[in-house]
């Protein structure tokens, strides 16, 4: 069989490529060496992810419902209910992808994917045996792994990934993160809000790196409020399985004296490495960077020509929402069009309570650029709804270019962020300004009314403040 265009890996970014390489009239086949598609975003990553953070979100709110004036009873927890809604969830999405697949007569392959030579990928099965397909163009989109921790072993049951911190059968009583990123956060955050006590060990001296500082320090503290305990500065160098409980050695990333804490589960979230093994890459001579990232060109093409990579695998942030846009770039170019995508303005968001959501640069950027800037900021604690609905937490900020006033950044911590932050994205996708996004029109009473109010105060002044 011949195709037009092979993708190996069916996440955000090789689904999303092949169904619009499908619908742009190419030939198309996906391998996929699980049983399901979706990656790990819709099988392990994402959307199992934010099952849980929703469902401990609701837990904990109504806990909390006295301040609303309704009376309950004390929730009980159903942890086995609780996952089941996550398997749900996953299943109703990684079905959804199948059907696409069916819609726009996509072949599936199931097995692991390698690179024979260009235009020639094997599929090898799970019994063995296994078949050469042949075509013009590949793309490697087979995303990323957790990045393991020297000297700690993984058993996905004591010490967890976020794999096995998706499947606890039961709540610990105490737990260990190590990492104070999106991940790490996401998900001391679910179980945090179920009943376990949660210590963060973090090797840099701040929480969300790369994310504006601000908004880090601000929301460090909410979550100190929440119950979180922060160790900074802090490098975990063994865990010792031998006891009941797990006992985890740290000590200052900088150098002293070592000091033991016990945890009856250790998360392991420093991060995910490129997915690049297997692959065949050495054989065909496809060149990566020094972190192992696939080299790719403006038309993500690697030195070998007919070979093309995405998402995870190559540079930039690993957020399935960059791999998708890369794999409509991709598959648009292979269609003879110019695929493009604007990399000042994806956002991220970290699915917490509050979020946390950004797009474009922080402050650091913009001070170690030169770039000069306005600030504008509004805290929710000044919006009408945000107090009718008791969150009041967190404020939004608005960066823009001192001399333009084109908006360069935006970062919100607060209820809704994640959706909130997308008018910023679309403002920045047409060079707009801050006294645009000032003049625009926002629906009162909304939490959206504080981004306009954050534009009004970078711009000129905010009117509610």
């Amino acid at each position: 069989m011949s195709y037009d265009l092979i993708v190996i890996g069916s996440g955000p970014g090789g689904y999303v490529c092949a169904i619009k390489a499908a619908q742009l009239g190419l030939k198309v086949a996906v391998v996929e060496k699980r049983a399901t598609y979706g990656g790990t975003c819709l099988n392990i990553g994402c959307i199992p992810s934010k099952a849980l953070l929703h469902a401990s979100e609701m837990f904990e709110e109504v806990g909390h419902l006295d301040a609303l004036g309704i009376k309950v009873a004390k929730p009980k927890l159903d942890l086995p209910g609780m996952l089941a809604h996550k398997d749900a969830t996953v299943k109703s999405n990684v079905d959804g992808v199948a059907y696409l697949f069916k819609k726009n007569k996509i072949d599936g392959h199931i097995g692991t994917g390698s690179i024979a030579a260009p235009g020639k990928v094997v599929v090898t099965k799970e019994d063995g045996s296994s078949e050469t397909l042949e075509t013009k163009a590949i793309v490697i989109a087979t995303g990323s792994d957790s990045a393991p921790l020297p000297g700690v072993e993984i058993d996905e049951k004591r010490i967890v990934t976020s794999t096995g911190a998706l499947e606890l059968p039961k709540v610990p009583a105490k737990m260990i993160v190590v990492g104070a990123g999106v991940i790490g956060l996401e998900l001391g955050s679910v179980w945090r809000r179920l009943g376990a006590e949660v210590v963060v060990v973090e090797f840099l001296d701040r929480i969300l790196p790369g994310m504006d500082g601000e908004v880090a320090k601000q929301f460090q503290r909410m979550l100190e409020k929440q119950g979180f305990a922060f160790k900074l500065g802090t490098k975990v160098t063994g865990v010792d399985t031998s006891g009941k409980t797990l006992k985890a050695t740290i000590e200052p990333a900088k150098g002293g004296a070592a000091e033991t804490i016990e945890a009856d589960v250790v998360l392991v979230a420093i991060g995910r490495r490129p997915f690049t093994g297997g692959l065949g890459l050495e054989t065909v001579g496809v060149e990566l960077d020094e972190r192992k990232r696939v080299k790719v060109d403006g038309h993500y093409q690697t030195n070998v020509p007919g070979i093309y990579a995405i998402g995870d695998v190559i540079a930039g942030p690993m957020l399935a929402h960059k791999a998708e846009d890369e794999g409509v770039a991709v598959a648009e170019i292979l269609a003879g069009q110019a695929g493009h995508v604007n990399y000042d303005a994806i956002p991220g968001v970290v699915y917490t309570g509050p979020e946390v959501a950004t797009v474009g640069k922080t402050e650091e950027e913009l001070k170690a650029a030169g770039i000069a800037y306005k600030v504008g900021k509004f805290p929710f604690s000044a919006n009408g709804r945000a107090r009718a609905m008791l969150a009041t937490d967190g404020f939004v900020k608005i960066l823009s270019d001192a001399t333009t006033d084109r908006l360069l950044g935006a970062h919100i911590v607060g209820k809704g962020a994640g959706e909130m932050i997308h008018e910023a994205v679309v403002l920045m996708e047409f060079a707009g300004s801050a006294e645009d996004l000032a003049r625009s029109t926002h629906a009162h009473p909304t939490m959206s009314e504080s981004i306009k109010e954050a534009a009004l105060a970078a711009w000129f002044k905010p009117i509610h403040m």
